[in-house]
């Protein structure tokens, strides 16, 4: 099983802003998509960085209630682990379990094409191991 199942079954919208935007217009961002991180992208729609949930609690911590008026480049993680379509579903829990992050980037050919977070990655394992139950019971109770 491969990201590319994932990005199938979902929609494919990415939530972006600017690396101008404040922190204060990120949080509304989040709260209205009522998601985890957003996608810090350029003009062109190239991706600068993310911007997560907990991005914003290390910048709380670190400058307080000042936080809300830093911008998103300021507090934006730079180097972005990303996955392709072709990335295993394993070495995608892997990535994540390691890398202690919940959200990520999908590119491909050097364009941005999606983005998985960990709740697509347990709805998908969860769909497919009730499929797989449905199945073997069905197996079981036809012999």
């Amino acid at each position: 099983m491969h990201v590319s199942r994932i990005l199938k079954a979902k929609q494919r919208r990415m939530v972006t802003t600017r690396p101008t935007a404040t922190v204060t217009e990120v949080t509304k961002l989040l709260e209205r998509e009522r998601i985890g991180a957003v996608l810090i992208t350029d003009e062109r729609g190239q991706m600068l960085g993310i911007l997560s949930e907990r991005d914003l609690v290390h910048g709380l911590s670190r400058f307080g209630s000042a936080l809300l008026t830093k911008t998103a480049a300021e507090m934006m993680t730079r180097e972005v682990v990303t996955c392709t379509p072709e990335t295993s579903l394993q070495e995608l829990m892997s990535q994540m379990t390691e890398g202690r992050f919940r959200h990520l980037p999908v590119i491909e050919e050097g364009k941005l094409v999606g983005v998985v977070s960990i709740g697509d990655v347990v709805k998908f394992r969860l769909e497919e191991l009730e499929s797989e139950a449905g199945a073997l019971k069905a197996y079981i109770t036809s012999a």
